[in-house]
């Protein structure tokens, strides 16, 4: 009898977690989205074994991370932010497909640049979804918990009954970005604040703060004055939505964003610039520029 494929997690890094394409259309149920936050890199990853866009990936922080195959032998890729990747201590490639052995060490260092990288394997992490994802979301505690050292994580098995998708052998990926560059269009509380804030929010340069994290990216630079300082009843939010909290710091809401929240939204991000927020480090220039309609 075949053993079933998995990965043995030697090294989990600072922060590894199983994510795919979120739990989308449910927010009316208060279920965040969640999801890969660079998703242009998740799905590369996923082209590169010959994967559909939703299978499961490992989204890595900064550290990498250690995994043995266990059972088969395996078809894995790396994408994201770029990093050193080790076969049994034998350099491997990046951003291509790679054939790990059942038994062999994949070893994936920490990030030379960006933050977040992803693991892809052929046939998908295949842990149990969730309300439609195998997405882990850190804010809510849906899906599976950050990856432990020792923890076993079984494989799919790919469906090549609807036609086995080709491996890509190549997928462009963008740069890291060295300075953030965020469209930005108005929000739905620029009334909140003194007038012209929304110019100013656009003229002002920011950094990504050491705060940030799956579920924003906030930012250090010149605080925006409200106009007025009652509370606000909570209402949606949208991902990308740039709250403002009571320091006057912008927050750009990402995957594992809340549903509600009460602090005034000023502007929005569109989702396309997301990815880049999800690769940049903290100190990482900001500017927020306005959107052409």
């Amino acid at each position: 009898m075949t053993e079933l494929a998995g990965l043995s997690v030697l090294r989990p890094g600072p922060l590894t977690t199983v994510q795919d394409l979120g739990r989308r259309g449910a927010a009316h149920q208060g279920v965040p989205r969640s999801g890969a936050l660079d998703e242009p890199a998740h799905r590369a990853a996923n082209r590169l074994v010959g994967n559909p866009p939703g299978a499961a990936t490992l989204e890595t922080t900064l550290g990498g991370i250690t995994v043995r195959a266990l059972g088969a032998p395996l078809l894995v890729a790396v994408t994201g932010a770029p990093a050193p990747v080790r076969v049994d201590g034998h350099p491997a490639a990046w951003g291509e497909a790679v054939r790990l052995p059942a038994g062999a060490t994949l070893d994936v260092g920490a990030a030379d640049a960006g933050v977040r990288g992803y693991l892809a394997v052929r046939g998908g992490i295949a842990v149990p979804p969730v309300l439609g994802s195998r997405s882990t979301d850190l804010l809510t505690g849906l899906g599976p918990a950050p990856l432990r050292a020792g923890e076993l994580l079984p494989i799919g098995v790919p469906d090549d009954a609807a036609g086995r998708p080709a491996a890509a052998e190549l997928v462009p990926l963008p740069a890291v970005p060295t300075e953030l560059v965020l469209r930005l269009r108005p929000g739905p509380r620029a009334d909140w604040f003194l007038p012209g804030s929304l110019l100013a929010l656009a003229r002002a340069r920011y950094r990504v703060a050491p705060a940030s994290n799956r579920v924003a990216l906030r930012t250090e630079g010149p605080a925006l004055i409200r106009a007025r300082h009652g509370e606000l009843a909570s209402e949606g939010m949208v991902l990308g939505a740039i709250q403002v909290p009571p320091d006057g710091h912008p927050v750009v809401l990402l995957a594992d964003h809340p549903v509600t929240g009460g602090y005034p939204v000023l502007g929005v991000v569109p989702e396309a610039d997301l990815a880049a927020a999800a690769q940049a480090r903290p100190g990482t220039p900001v500017r927020f520029v306005p959107a052409r309609r």
